[in-house]
């Protein structure tokens, strides 16, 4: 019986789908792209040669894409075509964003079905939505389509034509790309700016004040000295970043002078100057776009940028939120009157905003056709309908989402600052002025439900004129009474470097220079994490000398690619593409071959012009960066080391992963050199060969080593301290046992010989060809024979491993019955109940860990499924041997 083909490309989505359909529909997924283009080097034979051959795309003949089925979808392609035989209809329904729209085409140019096709595009997945999108198809926009092909050929060149200079003169691996290169940019100019900071000190007063008239008589307050003899006291923002003063019209205080005036003040009579009140309004934040979602994720829910878009798009797929890739603010006018709704409904129907809130963006690229983040369906679920539905983060992430959209439709807050000003004369008759801020909230509205947080500003502390609690008011004084002043206390303060990004500012960063689109932001930062340019210490994204290796090149040889200007020029011309307004081969064009014409920077010269020209550069000079004093940063193949020249002599020291570049001063070189490279220690001499021994710090670690005649051309007896010991304390008898490892155990009753040995996975045991892991590299130089046929004759485990007993217990699992607890794997601690393992994710530990939220990852990576093993490629065939003629 013939049916109607929905193709989507989640499973989870198919799923969901398909349980509103019913059973005249079949609901199948693509699991993602179809086709892609292929490596040069996957090109059949006749292509692998001319303008194709390089990038799989025919540069010469309007940048044609040579597009392939990608191996492992070819049994989903196969699945899809056998469904489309028994097919009256076809729908395609993949997401409406421009990535979605160019699955859905490249399905169509797959599979060539003869029924008709009709485009469809769900906001949400629901039942409303659902049968919305089935009542206005669509035709296939090839704009869109030819907005995302002009990305990707885009981001194949310049990663093609860029990355392989990075291999020849920085490091094998690395890979440039349009995005990632300028956030990577961003986060190494952060670090530069915080190296090039010089702090400044300065000081203020603060004071307790006590009213002595009025109905607030005997109420105490606190307040900061704010002018001095009429000019306002220096604070931090007051300083530029070399600790220099930006201003002469502000009052820089020291210390002596702060403590001058404290004693001053001791006995003034203080006297209130001035009171003022100004009516306090606040309006509710937008509902979520993706950006903003990503970064309240990560404020309020410790979220990474890639977990952040992983849990909201699980979300998506099973029908509780609406699609999670906009850059619209906008709601729906069935989203308004529930949201307002649902407010009037939970909170009082003073608390909704009078008329309907409508919001929209002043970017005129957004996808407006996109609605906002916001929970699906016509009347939403609050948070306590579906606790029992979802947990941990998806809960987490629902009730957040939930709470903006409600908070969107609500009153604006409302109340009242009242600003208190203190003065008086010291005894040296300097006029002073204190005062004191006071916020009172008379209706709450919008916060009654939801609060946008924020990350604290580089100066946020500053701004707290007083100590009053926001929801405390001030005493009430009027212009002329007396007040007592007491506790009167020089306080001091030191100017801050710019503050490191952090995953959630580094995409509102994006978000607001227009770099990328709001789908690509999660997957950027998240790319310059994986690949090791970046670490996250605290939540702060610290750049690695790699990066700055890589910056520093393209700086330097591609100054237009890794210009913040052009690349945001770039999204504009590739919107304009997107809106019809440019062809994209006219565009790629004049990116790759050039314009001709002599434009800023070489721009017009165009990436082939540029690759071909590069000249020499200097892979040395690229990969050094003084630090001062004659020392030097570079970044070598093991990792970053310093180095300098001392009485003819080079002396290197690597550089620990954990100090920031910003930290690298002439003070921490010194350190480092004196704890690596400091003079070696003579132990004595080795019993067996008669030769001295030393112990040395090494680029790698402490060691011992034998010492060789001049003459010798043998190499040295080495060997690595154990974690356990120490460079000072090491003796010559823990150096002889050292160097004798790997050390023969015994012999064991089959015959094999049993040696301990220290790998690249820690000590082991070795007889034949089986490994067994041991517990302490101690047991290298004291475990028997006896023991070592006992771990023998346990079962083998993983990587030859015994079984280490459990972290910590956390009871049973309820669903699986099994008692969950923590153990230590290869990759880092993790939570198991015998059946699923779970990492410990950042953040927390297996100290803090309790058994509720142990059952919640559990939960959760059951709910994800089984992960998916990549296809084997088939070997490849090897060439037949020409033959002779």
């Amino acid at each position: 019986m013939a049916r109607k083909l929905v193709i989507v490309e989640s499973p989870t989505k198919s799923r969901t789908i398909g349980g509103y359909l019913g059973d005249d529909y079949d609901v199948v997924s693509s699991i993602g792209h179809i086709r892609d283009l292929p490596q040069p080097s996957e090109l059949p034979a006749g292509k692998r040669e001319g303008s194709i051959g390089k990038f799989a795309v025919d540069i010469e003949n309007g940048f044609t894409p040579y597009y392939v089925v990608s191996p492992e979808k070819k049994k989903v392609v196969a699945d899809i075509k056998s469904r489309l035989k028994d097919a009256e209809e076809v729908y395609l329904a993949t997401d409406e964003d421009r990535e979605g729209e160019a699955i859905a085409w490249h399905l169509l140019e797959v599979l060539k079905p003869s029924v008709p096709v009709k485009r469809l595009a769900f906001h949400e997945i629901t039942r409303e939505g659902i049968a919305r999108a089935m009542e206005n198809p669509r035709d296939i926009d090839m704009e869109l389509v030819e907005a995302q092909e002009a990305r990707r050929i885009l981001d194949r060149l310049y990663g093609y034509e860029v990355s392989p200079v990075l291999w020849r003169k920085i490091q094998q691996g690395l890979s440039a790309g349009r995005v990632q290169s300028i956030a990577l940019r961003l986060v190494v100019d952060r670090e530069r700016e915080r190296m090039a900071f010089q702090a400044a000190e300065y000081w203020d007063l603060t004071a307790s004040f006590t009213a002595v008239e009025g109905p607030d008589a005997g109420r105490t307050f606190e307040a900061k000295l704010t002018t001095v003899d009429g000019r306002r006291v220096a604070t931090g923002k007051d300083f530029d970043d070399r600790g220099v003063l930006k201003s002469d019209k502000v009052e820089h205080i020291t210390g002596a002078t702060a403590g001058a005036l404290a004693s001053g003040l001791a006995n003034a009579e203080f006297t209130v100057v001035g009171v003022e009140s100004k009516p306090y309004k606040r309006r509710p934040a937008a509902p979520f776009i993706t950006s903003t979602l990503i970064q309240e994720a990560s404020r309020k829910l410790r979220l990474g940028a890639r977990d952040a878009m992983r849990v909201a798009q699980g979300l998506y797929e099973r029908g509780y939120i609406t699609y999670m890739r906009t850059d619209s603010p906008t709601l729906s006018g069935e989203a308004i009157r529930a949201a307002r709704a649902q407010a009037a409904e939970l909170y009082g129907s003073d608390s909704v905003a009078p008329t309907a809130r409508v919001y929209s963006t002043k970017d005129t690229n957004a996808q407006e056709a996109h609605e906002a983040i916001r929970p699906a369906g016509d009347r939403f679920r609050t948070p306590d309908s579906v606790r029992a539905e979802l947990r941990g983060d998806e809960f987490r992430m629902y009730e957040l989402i939930w709470k903006r959209t409600v908070a969107s439709q609500m009153a604006d807050a409302v109340g009242s600052t009242s600003t208190v000003r203190l003065g008086a004369r010291s005894a040296a008759g300097h006029a002073v002025e204190f005062s004191a801020s006071g916020t009172i909230i008379t209706s709450p509205g919008f916060l009654a439900a939801y609060e946008e947080s924020r990350e604290e500003s580089r100066y946020e502390s500053e701004k707290k004129a007083a100590v009053t609690e926001a929801d405390e008011r001030l005493p009430q004084l009027s212009e002329g009474q007396p007040v007592t002043a007491s506790d009167i206390e020089p306080v001091t303060h030191s100017t801050t470097p710019p503050p490191r990004f952090t995953q959630g500012s580094m995409i509102k960063e994006l978000e607001d220079r227009k770099f990328g689109r709001p789908s690509t932001y999660a997957s950027t930062v998240d790319l310059i994490i994986a690949r090791g340019y970046v670490r996250v210490d605290k939540q702060a994204l610290v750049p690695t000398w790699i990066a700055f290796a890589i910056v520093g090149l393209m700086e330097q040889h591609f100054s237009w690619l890794i210009d913040y200007d052009f690349t945001a020029d770039m999204e504009e011309d590739l919107d304009r593409i997107a809106r019809g307004e440019a062809d994209m081969r006219e565009w790629l064009s004049r990116f790759y071959f050039g314009s001709g014409e002599s434009g800023a920077e070489g721009r017009d010269e165009g990436l082939k012009h540029l690759v071909d020209d590069l000249g020499e550069i200097d892979a040395r000079a690229v990969n050094t960066f003084p630090v001062g004093d004659g020392i030097s940063l570079r970044v070598g193949r093991y990792g970053p080391y310093i180095e300098r020249e001392r009485d003819g002599e080079t002396q290197r020291a690597s550089v620990p992963e954990d100090v920031a570049p910003d930290e690298l001063t002439v003070a921490k070189a010194e350190e480092l050199f004196a704890s690596q490279g400091g003079e070696e220690r003579e132990l004595g001499v080795h019993p067996e060969t008669g030769l001295p021994v030393v112990a040395k710090a090494g680029r790698f670690g402490p060691y011992v080593t034998e010492v060789l005649p001049e003459d010798s051309k043998s190499k040295p007896r080495t060997a690595s301290l154990f974690k356990s010991m120490q460079l000072e304390t090491v003796t010559l008898e823990d150096a002889v046992k050292l160097m004798s490892l790997p050390r023969v155990v015994g012999v064991a009753p089959d015959g094999e010989e049993i040696t301990a040995q220290n790998g690249r996975y820690g000590p082991y045991l070795k007889k034949g060809t089986d490994s067994r892991t041991l517990a302490s590299e101690d047991q290298l130089l004291d475990i028997g024979l006896e023991e070592a046929l006992a771990i023998y004759a346990e079962p083998k485990r993983g990587r030859g491993r015994t079984a280490a007993p459990p972290l910590r217990e956390f009871g049973v699992d309820p669903v699986s019955e099994k008692p969950i607890v923590a153990k230590s794997g290869r990759f880092g601690d993790y939570i198991t109940d015998g059946v699923t393992n779970v990492t410990i994710p950042r953040g927390d530990t297996v100290e803090s860990l309790t058994p509720e939220r142990a059952v919640e990852l559990l939960a959760e990576k059951r709910a994800k499924g089984p992960a998916k093993k990549p296809a084997r490629r088939a070997p490849a065939k090897k060439k037949a041997a020409p033959k002779k003629k």
